[in-house]
């Protein structure tokens, strides 16, 4: 029997190497998602009311001011760094009066004339001769550098932070801000109050980061299935990074009391439990990675439906873990290199001890950085490929019954170019790689 050669390209309908059960019709998509993620939604919104802090038991709020102590601004006037005692400098203060400043013999080679720093103004009482009891105790003011006033540099950088990404990304940008204030917001007003309460902290950390997941990507990519796609493989990664940081903080033994604040948190909130500190910091620090891995990852496989729009879901998945490996292989060392630069002083002290590399890994601080390293990395190794078979089986799903828009894309609006519909790109010349998937397909036809 003659067999038929045509080009995977236009052949949509590959019954023999896909299971009936793919063929179903983009509404059919959109309720197969919603059954999952409108649950997880619900749950997560129990568990928000669940663990909501009450108003009533707040930690007291601590005083930073002691009685005397008044804090104000003042601009470095000169510097003497070989002056006896601590008068080491002079400074302006707000009003416009330049006083002698104090400053720790640490701080002195960093402080330059201009520098704009934060004062102490310290009142003592001299009450002079004790003998006399008629004289009057008068009122001495002590000037002391307490930090540098980094307002206005940090400042600047956000604006221009926000404003090179509204530029670039315009209102998608405009939107990933205000959603990354929305995350900034719960964690601020749910999160910080749960753990020093003593709320759970798997419970805490998981309620926090899919309410910012639903939150962040549907306010920056849109309501679409490629969207919902991502969310779900991103709650995925979400479960297993809880499932084996709560496992790992266990086996190894991690307490969170070797942090470099953790006993000054333990008086001030006893009610505090520093392992749930812990364990919610490892769930949060890999978030953001986890987003955009799955994301990337639910993009890269509609544009190569988009390209070409017969593949099959193999195929599809076969294609995006390429791309997800070498998003893998840059993601990791990336994790860990953030580490590094971080927690560089650290590790420039362990590095001058006589230890081991296995004694200096496992030790205090150096060992739960290095857990949340790998607890966060094996989140995101398995975020993607649970994201990849989800995208290539929803693609052709929500493809199965979408009208494409006018600029050639079905179900998502932000497809790979505008005026260029994926049909016509089925007709473009292809690379070697795609060529032998062609083969490929043929054969097992």
């Amino acid at each position: 029997m003659p067999h038929s050669h045509l080009p995977a390209a236009h052949a949509p309908d590959e019954a023999p190497t896909e299971p009936a059960a793919l063929r179903v019709t983009a509404a059919r998509a959109r309720v197969w998602l919603a059954a999952v993620l409108g649950p997880v939604l619900l749950l997560t919104l129990v568990g928000a009311w669940w663990l909501w802090p009450s108003a009533d038991a707040r930690p007291p709020v601590l005083d930073t001011t002691g009685p005397g102590v008044t804090y104000t601004t003042g601009e470095i006037t000169q510097v003497r760094p070989d002056a006896t005692g601590m008068d080491q400098a002079s400074a302006r203060l707000a009003d416009g009066e330049v006083v002698d400043l104090h400053v720790p013999p640490e701080y002195v080679p960093e402080v330059a004339v201009g520098d704009r720093v934060r004062v102490a103004a310290m009142s003592t009482a001299d009450v002079g001769d004790l003998t006399d009891v008629t004289a009057q105790p008068t009122l001495t003011t002590t000037y002391l550098f307490v930090d540098f006033e980094r307002g206005p540099p940090m400042l600047l950088l956000t604006a221009v932070f926000a404003g090179l990404v509204v530029l670039v990304a315009r209102w998608r940008g405009l939107a990933a801000l205000v959603g990354m204030g929305a995350g900034l917001l719960v964690v601020g007003v749910f999160t910080l109050p749960a753990l020093l309460q003593g709320r759970p902290a798997v419970p805490v950390a998981l309620v926090t980061s899919v309410v910012i997941m639903y939150a962040v990507l549907y306010l920056a990519h849109g309501v679409s299935v490629r969207t919902s796609t991502a969310l779900a493989g991103t709650l995925v990664g979400l479960v297993a990074t809880a499932a084996i940081a709560s496992w790992a903080s266990g086996s190894a033994h991690l307490t969170g009391l070797s942090g470099e604040y953790a006993l000054d948190l333990m008086s001030a909130a006893p009610e505090v439990r520093l392992r749930s500190v812990l364990l919610c910091g490892m769930v949060l620090a890999g978030l953001g990675v986890l987003n955009d891995v799955t994301i990337t990852q639910a993009s890269a496989v509609w544009e190569l439906h988009a390209a070409r729009p017969g593949s099959t879901w193999r195929e599809l998945v076969g294609r995006g873990m390429r791309i997800g490996r070498d998003h893998i292989a840059s993601t990791v060392y990336t994790i860990v290199f953030a580490y590094v630069g971080a927690a560089l002083p650290l590790v420039l002290l362990v590095s001058l001890t006589d230890r081991g590399l296995l004694g200096v890994l496992s030790s205090g601080d150096i060992a739960e950085e290095v857990v949340r390293t790998l607890v966060g990395s094996i989140g995101l190794v398995l975020a993607i490929p649970v994201t990849t078979v989800l995208a290539a089986v929803l693609v052709r799903r929500s493809a199965a019954g979408t009208t494409a828009h006018p600029d050639g894309h079905g179900d998502d609006p932000d497809g790979p170019a505008r005026g260029t519909r994926g049909t016509d790109r089925a007709h473009q010349p292809r690379s070697g790689e795609d060529a032998a998937d062609d083969d490929r397909a043929e054969v097992s036809s």
